[in-house]
């Protein structure tokens, strides 16, 4: 199935205009350590220290505020394990109307108590995407709200893409991008942001082992469902969207994937050199590089740090 893809630079560029009021121009940061165990120049974009600790309030920003009036009134709903759906209740709340987040009921606590706090309405399921593709259908139903899926949303990807735009405005000399990938948003908004900016970028995603979906799929050709993921990693449990797919599939030179251990080794690699907090998912692409899955020694590599929203009653390293 051939899928058209309506977002190019200037509609990223778009987004930022619109978003740039709301959002955090995350800082880069670098750390000496890590380029001598990887062999390359690292700089990694702090999306960690983004509102709502993470990149997706980009993307479910730009998807509430193209919104015209009548739309924008009916409200939004989503389903997510927690970093979207506090994204979009954080964005519904900016813009002052109703949210709806389907959240499954084993999500962490942390990122449930983020999406209440932000006064959204919460709709709990089974932890399967049928069950939360059918309680979203049965919100909208009931509501009329708009929904904004966590990636498989143009709107959404072209918001992702800034956060690609901003690092290759503040670090023009990069070699290759790597952003973790679950359901793609991230991977997909950064490969046309960033190779419409630079043609000879690489542009590489990672997953974990036990979910690699997006890898699987690359490989074949076509979307391979996400069955039975396991990984700490819960925002990279997601399958890739038709729409994700098409640009990934395009545009991304290749998928690293890694272990769980070299997850947990590279999450505390981020506390103790970069100063930062970040969630498993964020780890990853570290993770990818310090298990050389990915083609990058000797570059210029962009890391995008996609989230710090930990559970810190549940750190990997504690018994």
């Amino acid at each position: 199935m051939t899928v058209d893809v309506p977002v190019d630079l200037d509609t990223i560029r778009a987004a930022h205009a619109r978003i740039r009021e709301h959002v955090r121009r995350t800082p880069v940061l670098t750390s000496p350590q890590l380029d001598a165990a990887i062999r390359s120049a690292l700089f990694f974009k702090c999306e960690n220290l983004q509102e709502i600790g993470a990149f997706k309030a980009r993307g479910a920003c730009n998807a509430v505020l193209s919104l015209d009036d009548e739309e924008a009134a009916r409200g939004v709903v989503t389903h997510s394990s927690g970093n979207h759906g506090a994204a979009l209740a954080w964005a519904a709340a900016r813009r002052r109307i109703p949210a709806w987040i389907v959240m499954p009921d084993n999500a962490a606590k942390v990122k449930q108590s983020a999406v209440t706090d932000l006064g959204a309405i919460v709709r709990y399921c089974e932890p399967t995407v049928a069950a939360r593709e059918a309680m979203c259908a049965a919100v909208q139903t009931e509501t009329g709200a708009t929904l904004v899926h966590p990636y498989n949303d143009w709107r959404v990807i072209a918001g992702q893409g800034t956060a690609a735009l901003e690092l290759l405005e503040d670090e023009p000399g990069l070699d290759a991008i790597v952003t973790p990938v679950g359901g793609g948003g991230l991977l997909s908004g950064t490969a046309i942001a960033a190779k419409s900016m630079k043609p000879s970028i690489s542009v590489f995603g990672a997953e974990p082992e036990g979910a690699d979906d997006a890898y699987q799929s690359l490989r074949s050709g076509r979307i391979v469902p996400q069955t039975d993921p396991r990984t700490i990693a819960d925002g990279l449990r997601s399958s890739l969207g038709e729409k994700t797919f098409a640009v990934i599939s395009s545009s991304v030179d290749a998928i690293g994937t890694t272990s769980e251990a070299a997850i947990v080794r590279a999450m505390r690699l981020c506390w103790e050199k970069l100063r930062v907090v970040v969630e498993p998912s964020s780890a990853v692409p570290l993770a990818a590089m310090l298990e050389a899955k990915l083609p990058i020694a000797g570059m210029r590599v962009g890391v995008i740090l996609s989230g710090g929203n930990v559970d810190l009653e549940r750190l990997p390293w504690q018994h």
